[in-house]
């Protein structure tokens, strides 16, 4: 296994999500990660804080980039608490909850994160504040983002051995038949009903 790729993979697909989600600065992403199916084994089986190193090491570089705010998903041992810095958690007035993630309770991208994030502090939940994710070995992530979640097909499926999948929110769709999402379209019936322009 190559961590030197490992990190490029991470950092790539990350990348991408920034530009197909259209994030910007202080956009939260949640990311969940098993660092065991990374290098080729069964969720939860063989965790690896040399591979977590590596994972981190490309999504950082990319949040440091475009100042979006990462939040690392702890494993269903410690019911899937997430590491936020303190002042995501203070924005949000989110609960932090007394626990500190460790490679076999809480994983080794969570325990890593909680080292590595400035100021990391450990919350219940995020409360769906997340704009968009990265789910990297089906590690489930889908209830830190903010409603309406839609999946998302990224050019990268995989990182090393790891099933990739991402997702981003988007705004509900309220109406029925006569609602209308699109600007260029409301713009154009509002000017066939005699709305001019100042």
């Amino acid at each position: 296994m190559d961590l030197n790729e490992i990190s490029h993979e991470a950092k790539a697909a990350l990348a991408e999500l920034v530009e197909v989600a259209h994030l910007q600065e202080n956009d939260i992403v949640v990311i969940g990660c098993s660092t065991s199916e990374v290098h080729g084994a069964r969720i939860g089986t063989s965790t690896s804080m040399d591979v977590a190193m590596a994972l981190y090491a490309g999504w950082e570089s990319v949040a440091k980039a475009t100042g979006i705010a990462l939040a690392f998903q702890c494993c269903e041992h410690i019911n899937r608490a997430v590491v936020v810095n303190a002042a995501i958690a203070n924005r949000w007035d989110l609960e932090l909850v007394q626990a500190i993630p460790v490679p076999k309770a809480g994983g080794a991208m969570a325990t890593l994160a909680y080292h590595r994030v400035q100021d990391a502090v450990v919350v219940e939940s995020i409360q769906q504040r997340a704009c968009a994710g990265l789910d990297v070995g089906d590690t489930l992530i889908g209830m830190h983002i903010h409603p309406v979640v839609v999946p998302l097909r990224l050019s990268h499926k995989s990182i090393g051995s790891a099933h990739l999948q991402a997702a981003m929110s988007r705004r509900k769709l309220i109406g029925g038949q006569r609602a209308v999402y699109d600007y260029d379209e409301a713009l154009a019936q509002a000017r066939a009903h005699g709305y001019r322009a100042e």
